[in-house]
């Protein structure tokens, strides 16, 4: 087995979406080779209802898939072909925009005012670029959660993982999304294909990921100390890159650490995109903006 390295560890940035709501942003509308099939990974936290309850109104999407994954309070939704809905705690909607849709998302905090998401979006390849538009919503309670011996736990959303599928199934590019929680002190090794693009993000607890503390090591050499290098724990809305290899592997802080672990098979296509809509050519991209002036994009 051949660990991954840490190609590089970031900070999510605040951004201001929708009709006015606070959230940080790990990754998204730049380079997109690093993450493909992925292209933008939201993390939408707050606890001050005014910062959020504005919501994301009526906008539309084609060309892509979007993920959203709800922690606390609860997110209502509606579209263009009728659908409506609401999300709750440890509920998932796995929606593939396909041809074109419009749609709103409305969160709203628990009892105590928290609301705590996420939304990832996923590339969609040309051969599916225009599919029907269609929604995968998953409840909780259909989420299998895998506890190992050490007490790791492992609630897989898509893909398979420790004997395990996922309940989203039917996704382009096989995406494997999991929530991952390792208890304090506790050293897990986690399998990711060499064959698959990865990322991890932290929003609970602390923790090290192998290889983090290469550089480390030179600046305690130029120190003068033999003491080897302790690699900084990487600890809440940190975004965490991964190189080539076939495992990753993570070091829990002193309280544990909690994180997404996402992996895709890239799609290797051009990418042109603008705001909510991603196609593989600009002139793709000027027909679907034309649509949506001329009323013609819903098909």
């Amino acid at each position: 087995m051949s660990i991954r390295p840490v190609k590089r560890v970031a900070r999510s940035t605040p951004v201001l979406e929708g009709a006015g709501v606070h959230l940080h942003r790990a990754f998204g509308f730049g380079t997109t080779s690093e993450f493909d099939p992925f292209l933008l990974f939201d993390d939408f936290r707050n606890d001050n209802p005014d910062d959020y309850l504005a919501g994301f109104p009526w906008h539309p999407h084609r060309g892509i898939e979007t993920i959203t994954y709800v922690l606390a309070g609860s997110v209502d939704h509606g579209d263009s072909l009728g659908n409506q809905g609401s999300l709750g705690s440890g509920d998932v909607q796995w929606m593939t925009a396909g041809s074109g849709i419009l749609h709103q998302e409305m969160p709203k905090g628990d009892p105590q005012g928290r609301m705590h998401g996420f939304q990832l979006w996923a590339n969609l390849p040309s051969s599916l670029k225009m599919t029907a538009p269609r929604y995968q919503d998953v409840t909780s309670n259909s989420i299998p959660e895998i506890v190992d011996d050490d007490g790791t736990r492992v609630r897989v959303i898509c893909g398979d993982f420790w004997g395990k599928s996922g309940p989203v199934d039917g996704v382009a590019a096989a995406p494997r999304y999991l929530d991952i929680s390792v208890p304090a002190g506790v050293r897990k090794r986690l399998v990711v294909e060499t064959s698959r693009n990865a990322f991890a993000y932290v929003f609970e607890g602390s923790g090290v990921f192998k290889d983090a503390s290469e550089p480390r090591a030179v600046q305690t050499e130029l120190a003068g100390s033999d003491a080897p290098a302790m690699p900084d724990p990487i600890s809440d809305r940190s975004l965490v890159v991964f190189d080539t290899g076939d495992e990753v592997v993570v070091q829990a802080g002193p309280t544990g650490i909690r994180f997404l672990l996402v992996s895709g098979l890239p799609i290797q296509e051009p990418v042109a995109w603008r705001g909510p809509i991603v196609m593989n050519t600009t002139e793709q991209l000027q027909q679907a903006y034309a649509e949506l002036r001329s009323g013609t994009f819903i098909k």
